[in-house]
């Protein structure tokens, strides 16, 4: 499906940061109150009978949006169903639904009191056990499902994620050992000893510089589903490397440039569908330059391809390509949604580790034209966080209040309340308007760009264009329905693109995510 819609809203002043940042603000806690109030009001009025009655009917029509993968509607839902009547199968539910929308926290909070009301209740326990692997407390879920076996001792699937769980914690305490390491795994790395055999008929990375012949040839080479040889691979990661390594935290990017840049959101591993972007807007070159906003990898099966593509770019046009770093760009998620699986099964451990050190040397965000931050999450849990605090993160590692700030700018989210609160993922904090407006005016920004959440439409503007959300993975994971969108930069006015999805060979999402591990 090409383009379903293009939209144009007007290119947001600074001077709009001036007046209040409560000013026009949606009381949405007023209103949450009244609905409260409400509830709680015919909760007094109902019979026992009439309160299960109604519980069930907000069940029912949650379970339908589950099904849907609407999560957002199924925990509006089951959260009404528990006021009528909580059970152990509700908060279970609710809990799959906050884990479904990687809010981890509140999926574990669930799973805790759905434990609580039925401790005979076996989903219970595989929701504790899942939101404590997510949260990266591998003992807690050890626990977990060493508990479960013990309800239920023929249960295989517990077995294996109890396995699984010895397996991560062992992983765990050899990481740490070796943490005090300063090995570069480029610094050994001889791909000119690597030979490429005379059967091998793919594109050839020739001489030190990248040609637009063999960036274009790999494209369609990976989009027949052959592999580039290792040592090629290798070469772009090396190159690559040194590239990232000279690049500050934060990066400027001129007028000129800005004008003409195409900013894209997640694309997770959905090449078709990047290859799409391009026949619709055009591929990278420098007269049509490119900002990808993170999580280029995970979930979806062509993750190597996404980022090996926008990798070469990269190199041919190292001033009109731009890659931030996002929260699928790390160990923990690779281990967990796809990309390691994929590259050593397309590869080997040395190429993920590789690719794993050069996520490390990503920059954390770009101003575009002095005006617009892009960033992949958000914003902070404290005021005061200037774009120089944002210049100065170690982000290779990020050390005392520098690994809050490089949280943040990886996980936070939005809210529509005014204010913080601690992040349902687990990591960053929700941000409300007011803290957008303040973070725009004391850094004479006109408005923030981020991507890191899955929209509908491909997109969401919130506070007359002050925070715009961009999601370039239309039909998320093969399944969620969604449009994708990418977002060009004016003089005078933003223009949103939307798109929808393009078939790919038949290789599920997660279909590298070996272990099973949720």
């Amino acid at each position: 499906m090409g383009i379903v819609e293009v939209i144009e809203i007007p290119r947001r002043q600074k001077e709009e940061n001036n007046r209040s940042t409560t000013a026009g603000l949606p009381d949405v806690a007023s209103i949450v109150s009244q609905e409260e109030s409400s509830i709680e009001q015919e909760i007094l009025s109902l019979s026992k009978e009439d309160l299960m009655k109604k519980s069930d009917e907000f069940k029912v029509k949650a379970n339908k949006f589950f099904g849907e993968q609407s999560y957002d509607e199924a925990i509006q839902l089951y959260s009404k169903a528990i006021k009528y009547h909580p059970t152990a199968i509700l908060y279970s539910n609710r809990s799959f639904s906050n884990f479904k929308k990687e809010f981890f926290v509140s999926a574990l909070q669930d799973a805790i009191k759905a434990n609580e009301l039925d401790p005979n209740y076996i989903k219970a326990y595989y929701r504790l056990g899942s939101a404590n692997l997510a949260l990266g407390n591998y003992d807690d879920a050890k626990k977990n499902f060493q508990d479960l076996l013990k309800k239920s001792p023929s249960d295989n699937e517990a077995k294996t994620k109890l396995k699984l769980c010895t397996t991560l914690i062992k992983t765990k305490l050899f990481e740490e050992a070796i943490l005090v390491t300063t090995e570069s795994h480029f610094e050994n790395l001889d791909y000119e000893s690597m030979v490429v055999d005379d059967s091998y008929q793919g594109p050839h990375f020739k001489g030190e510089t990248i040609t637009k012949e063999f960036v274009y040839e790999l494209v369609e080479h990976m989009k027949q589903q052959k592999f580039l040889h290792k040592k090629y691979v290798a070469k772009i990661l090396k190159q690559s490397f040194e590239m990232f390594k000279q690049l500050p935290s934060l990066v400027d990017i001129d007028t000129e440039t800005t004008q003409k840049i195409t900013i894209c959101g997640d694309t997770h591993g959905q090449y078709y569908d990047l290859l799409h972007i391009f026949e619709i807007n055009g591929f990278p070159s420098q007269d049509k330059p490119y900002l990808f906003n993170g999580d280029f990898v995970d979930r979806g099966s062509f993750s190597l391809e996404v980022i090996l593509c926008l990798l070469a770019f990269k190199l041919l046009y190292p001033n009109h390509m731009h890659l931030t770093r996002g929260n699928h760009e790390s160990t923990d998620m690779n281990r967990f949604y796809g990309f390691q699986g994929e590259v050593v099964s397309k590869y080997s451990e040395l190429i993920y580790d590789l690719f794993s050190e050069l996520f490390l040397w990503f920059p954390l965000a770009f101003v575009l034209d002095k005006s617009f931050m892009v960033v992949h999450g958000g914003l902070f849990g404290k005021d005061g966080v200037t774009l120089d605090d944002i210049r100065k993160i170690k982000r290779n590692a990020p050390e005392g209040n520098d690994k809050e700030l490089f949280q943040c700018l990886l996980w936070s989210d939005p809210q529509p309340t005014p204010g913080i609160a601690p992040s349902s993922r687990g990591v960053g904090y929700y941000f409300g308007p007011d803290v957008t407006r303040k973070f725009l005016k004391d850094n004479n920004l006109s408005g923030i760009i981020r991507s890191h959440e899955v929209k509908e439409k491909g997109y969401q503007i919130d506070d007359n264009g002050a925070l715009i959300t961009v999601f370039s993975a239309p039909n998320y994971c093969d399944q969620s329905g969604n449009l994708g969108s990418f977002i060009n930069i004016g003089p005078e006015k933003i223009k949103i693109t939307t798109f929808g999805h393009v078939s790919h060979p038949p290789i599920a999402p997660m279909a590298y995510c070996k272990n099973n591990y949720f």
